[in-house]
């Protein structure tokens, strides 16, 4: 693979990324409040949430192990695990790196949530609201598109759902007596 390749599937596989998590954490909020979507029954919204999340996670894996290879990004596998220490855009990478372990922690509760309990997975899972605005302060600062107005555009979509979601979420109308926990869907 040619490296102007792995470059532009690096660089699409993080946009990618950015709006599946967004779309992750916006049915997040939906899945919580228990709440159906006006076109979906509350179900569907659980799986939506849990199938865009996998796939939100097999394109961050795509998005790193690309630019591992890239040598336009320079990036070691220590890169990837311990943050701030990359050589190129220590901080913005060091960004991305901080994302992707509390990501990490994500998906390694959500694999053992029957075994740890369903407090522990929640109180784990609250690191997604930190994770997605560094992971967005992570593609504004090192991306190679964050200066173009399509990606802005879509960086500022991305942001407006999550505030909308967020303003619902702690808005007295969001409902969670009647929230589908994981374990009620599967048992």
């Amino acid at each position: 693979m040619s490296t102007d390749a792995l470059w532009y599937l690096g660089r699409g596989s993080g946009v990618v990324t950015l709006v599946l998590f967004t779309a992750s954490l916006v049915l997040g909020i939906g899945t919580r409040s228990g709440r159906p979507a006006p076109w979906l029954p509350r179900f569907a919204v659980t799986t939506l949430h849990r199938n865009a999340s996998l796939l939100a996670t097999v394109f961050l894996v795509l998005h790193v192990v690309l630019l591992l290879f890239d040598p336009y990004a320079q990036l070691t596998v220590v890169d990837t695990v311990l943050p701030f220490l990359a050589g190129y855009a220590p901080f913005w990478v060091g960004l991305g790196t901080l994302a992707l372990d509390l990501l990490l922690a994500l998906v390694v509760t959500s694999l053992l949530r029957q075994r740890i309990g369903h407090r522990t997975w929640r109180a784990v899972h609250w690191t997604a609201y930190a994770a997605w605005p560094i992971s967005l302060v992570h593609a504004l600062g090192s991306g190679s598109d964050a200066g173009t107005r399509w990606f802005l555009v879509l960086a500022g979509a991305c942001a407006v759902a999550v505030a909308g979601a967020l303003a619902w979420r702690l808005s007295a109308s969001f409902s969670e007596r009647d929230a589908v926990t994981p374990l009620e869907i599967h048992p």
